[in-house]
């Protein structure tokens, strides 16, 4: 479902800093797997490349048979909107918009609506146990609760592949543990590829397997390894 080839970023000029270099991996529908390292190695320049919100300087990445870095900017507009979904440590809710509208975004970004999306809305406002807050705004939620509709946007139109970047950084333990099962089930249920990128060991025990983003080669025992250079 997706995979990377050699895929190596640099940033700046003169001389340019090598971020990622060489990464290749490849995941299949429905694999769920955590990416950790530390601070500045890399981890969410990778996932900005698998979303096609940037592109590698060199090699390729492929989901579902497209290499998404040789599509232009709509190209890759159109297959983000249509087969990916991200999950925030920050939320990224529309704060003008219900908890209802917020999930329902995506739908009508990919021009579902009527009965359809209303009933793809119903069905994660129940996942996420948020049925009695649909007419809520953000500001009257928790965080837990705000994270728990970041996660149902996320899946509201059934995305092959789902991101979520440190998506518990925010919240507190109880809540971080409810988040990371739910989009757990979630991916699971709708046989998704998911990627959480995270520092906490808790959270990466609730995938299926865990790779160390590293620049010089060391790795956690037991943890397989992504060079970053």
């Amino acid at each position: 479902m997706l995979r990377l080839e050699s895929v190596g970023k640099s940033y700046g000029e003169h001389p340019r800093r090598r971020v990622l270099a060489a990464v290749s991996f490849e995941l299949e529908a429905g694999e769920y797997v955590a990416i950790m390292g530390e601070s500045g190695v890399g981890k969410s320049t990778l996932l900005n490349l698998i979303a096609g919100l940037d592109v590698p300087d060199e090699g390729r990445i492929v989901i579902d048979g497209e290499n998404i870095a040789a599509l232009d900017d709509t190209g890759r507009t159109r297959l983000r909107r249509a087969r990916i979904g991200f999950v925030f440590q920050a939320f990224h809710l529309l704060p003008h918009l219900t908890v209802e509208r917020n999930i329902a975004l995506p739908l009508a970004l990919n021009g579902i609506g009527g009965s359809a999306a209303a009933q793809r809305v119903d069905e994660l406002l129940l996942a996420v146990g948020l049925a009695e807050r649909r007419d809520s705004s953000p500001a009257q939620l928790s965080g837990g609760e705000m994270q728990r509709v970041a996660v149902a946007r996320a899946l509201a139109h059934r995305p092959a592949l789902v991101l979520a970047d440190e998506p518990t950084g925010n919240l507190d333990a109880q809540s971080a543990a409810e988040v990371l099962a739910l989009l757990r089930d979630q991916l699971k249920r709708d046989r998704a590829t998911g990627i959480l990128v995270t520092h906490s060991q808790l959270a990466a025990a609730t995938t299926d397997r865990t790779w160390r983003l590293t620049s010089d080669g060391l790795q956690a025992a037991n943890l397989p390894l992504v060079h970053t250079r």
